[in-house]
């Protein structure tokens, strides 16, 4: 029997969960922890429902021939109920993973952020961060405390999307960047220690962004963290100075 007299080919329940163990047991032999691998394949399951919604709905919808007006507003009625229930399997997907949005702890703040919310993090900056300048990386133990100062910010649900808001921040900020890399950044005459330093790091990017999106909640992880107020101020002159 040939693939097409099966129909499409799509992997069935039993296949998809083969894969997701799969994946599992191998992260496990990797060192990843099970609750880590579970929130990546989580985010990865729910984005791609996301993404398919995103999709089907920003394109131009047309029932398929020329059946009529009743014809075609009925099926168009029929995509939509359709698209309405992917985004709520997308939602529900989404909520398995991080909670519902805005959940915080019983003095108001947020979650603190685990080992992969600080991973990803990481991942999202390294590429941007090297788009305008060399690696120049300060001690990891700084990089992670700074990192959980910015993610301590947002809620679970908002660092789930925090890669995209980054890059959106570099793509809309890129010249001033531009100018404050070449002036305060790896290669210029200011040294990696001082009250520069965060530009010597990848977390510059996350500071900034969060300095102008969230400065009140930023300084109060910043203080809770003790990390050096000397940096925050360095990094807000170097922005200034490059408008």
């Amino acid at each position: 029997m040939s693939a097409a007299d099966e129909g499409r080919q799509w992997p069935d329940e039993v296949s998809v969960d083969n894969a997701r163990t799969t994946l599992l047991q191998l992260l496990a032999r990797a060192g990843v922890p099970s609750d880590d691998a579970r929130q990546l394949i989580g985010l990865v399951e729910a984005g791609a429902l996301a993404l398919a919604h995103e999709e089907l709905g920003t394109g131009g919808r047309s029932a398929p021939g020329d059946k009529g007006p009743a014809y075609e507003s009925g099926w168009l009625d029929g995509a939509g109920g359709l698209l309405d229930e992917l985004g709520a399997l997308a939602e529900q997907a989404l909520v398995r993973v991080v909670g519902p949005d805005g959940h915080q702890g019983p003095a108001g703040e947020y979650p603190r952020a685990g080992r992969m919310e600080v991973e990803r993090a990481r991942v999202a900056l390294t590429p941007l961060y090297l788009s305008f300048t060399v690696d120049s990386e300060l001690d990891p133990e700084v990089t992670e405390d700074v990192l959980v100062a910015v993610l301590g910010t947002m809620s679970p649900r908002q660092r789930a999307g925090y890669a995209g808001r980054l890059t959106a921040f570099a793509d809309a900020h890129r010249a001033r960047l531009e100018r404050l890399f070449a002036a305060f950044g790896p290669g210029s005459a200011i040294t990696m220690h001082g009250r520069y330093s965060l530009v010597h790091s990848v977390t510059s990017l996350a500071v900034l962004e969060r300095l102008l999106t969230a400065p009140r909640e930023l300084r109060e992880e910043w203080d809770a963290a003790e990390l050096p107020p000397a940096w925050l101020d360095g990094l807000t002159t170097a922005w200034n100075a490059s408008a």
